[in-house]
């Protein structure tokens, strides 16, 4: 089958974090199925998701308003703020049911040997956020295991030490190398349950 356009929607899919090329295929077949309504739908949707979901002005998680739903419930503990690598993080963690603090999302990780410094996250900002806030008690560092996430959660440390909080890291349950949102939910539960102080 030689259909050049189909050949650069499979290629656009296969782009998508986890798709291969097979999966790729099955998602452009798909389209393919669809009426027309059903993808002026899909593609207004895309659009709309575009224009209109950013990054809350206090956390970075993702939100349609200016401030997002976590930052404006007052049913949160305040004392308790769970630092992140990515919005979708949060999502991993809210499905455990056991968290019920506060976020920070860093909107990346230290990777030096990919040229991504504390410049290229909101890692300042975080400490900025911590020393504006004294009713916050404890840090949870719960960035990957990973070598960027470890080297990240590290240095965070080094910088929030001298503030006089608590700070922990998650870890129990979640292997080496491990991406959080890939983390099933009871082990990604004991982790937060576990939660290691670091020193």
């Amino acid at each position: 089958m030689n259909l050049e356009i189909l050949d650069k929607l499979i290629e656009k899919f296969s782009k998508f974090p986890g798709v291969g090329k097979r999966t790729a295929e099955r998602f452009a077949f798909y389209i393919l199925e669809l009426n027309s309504q059903e993808v002026s739908e899909f593609v207004s949707l895309i659009q709309e998701i575009k224009n209109k979901v950013r990054n809350c002005k206090i956390c970075n998680n993702l939100t349609q308003d200016e401030i997002c739903s976590i930052c404006k419930d007052p049913r949160r503990d305040s004392t308790l703020l769970c630092v992140v690598e990515e919005p979708r993080d949060i999502l991993a963690i809210e499905r455990t049911s056991v968290y019920n603090g506060k976020y920070f999302v860093l909107l990346g990780a230290l990777a030096p040997l990919e040229g991504i410094g504390i410049n290229d996250t909101k890692i300042g900002e975080l400490v900025e956020y911590v020393k504006n806030h004294p009713e916050i008690k404890e840090i949870i560092i719960s960035t990957d295991a990973d070598m960027e996430g470890e080297t990240t959660a590290n240095y965070i440390f080094k910088l929030l030490k001298p503030l006089g909080r608590r700070i922990t890291r998650i870890g129990v349950g979640i292997p080496l190398g491990a991406d959080l949102e890939f983390v099933d939910k009871n082990t990604l539960e004991k982790a937060l349950k576990f939660r290691k102080e670091l020193s």
